[in-house]
């Protein structure tokens, strides 16, 4: 199995401290990625682990991730399927290709398709990292929403109401982030299931519940609700 060093100590990750950064780490060889996942939370990043090619896909296509660790040999799809799609889909965050393929044209393969790095296995703790590190700070700022009191960064799906962070579920992440980006305009349930459900033979109740939730998280005054129409979220207080 390709070894990865855990020796270095606290003071050698020292500079490559990064607190709150999200990473999610593709790795079928379960004992390797948990080795990842610790090195990784050792310099203060909040890590998830998938353990195949469509696990990986669904949890990279939820965004949220500051990078992304990806492994070529995967089961289910290959990590240059899973990184093709990711591309297709929008999905920006930094991949840095961790994989036992040690090729030129592996590698030129998996940078054309979208990576921004490339480590072969064995490899340094140290590096992994380093390099890690480096691919987070080239990454320009996420953009923001910012409607009356609410503020979004999509490409971390974060929120937050004044200066609390909001604890949001992706899907209704993805129902605020809509409604944020039409300040002050109706939209439909319909509207919502096409767009955010993707699924148009849904039951209106889906949204019914998914508001609901929200509601109880943002409190009065920011998601209007339209008789007959839809929701809005209002620019300013009631």
């Amino acid at each position: 199995m390709p070894r990865m060093d855990i020796a270095p100590s606290d003071e050698d990750f020292q500079p490559w401290v990064s607190h709150g950064l999200r990473v999610l780490v593709v790795e079928d060889e379960k004992r390797l990625a948990g080795l990842v996942r610790e090195t990784l939370r050792r310099v203060g990043y909040l890590v998830d682990v998938a353990y195949d090619g469509p696990s990986g896909l669904v949890a990279g296509r939820a965004g949220g991730h500051d990078a992304i660790v990806l492994d070529l040999m995967l089961p289910g799809l290959s990590g240059y399927e899973v990184l093709r799609e990711l591309r297709a889909s929008g999905i920006t965050a930094p991949v840095l290709i961790l994989t036992a393929k040690d090729g030129d044209y592996d590698q030129l393969d998996a940078l054309e398709l979208g990576a921004d790095d490339y480590l072969t296995k064995p490899f340094s703790s140290l590096i992994l990292v380093a390099r890690l590190a480096t691919l987070v700070r080239r990454r320009p700022p996420a953009p923001l929403q910012q409607v009356g009191r609410l503020r979004l960064e999509p490409m971390r799906q974060r929120a937050w109401l004044d200066d609390a962070e909001l604890q949001l579920t992706g899907r209704e992440f993805a129902v605020l982030s809509h409604l944020v980006a039409r300040p002050d305009h109706v939209v439909s349930k319909q509207q919502l299931l096409d767009e955010v459900w993707d699924e148009p033979d849904a039951s209106p109740n889906l949204v019914e519940v998914c508001v609901a939730g929200l509601r109880r998280k943002v409190g009065p005054g920011v998601i209007d609700t339209v008789r007959n129409g839809g929701y809005r979220v209002l620019v300013g207080p009631t």
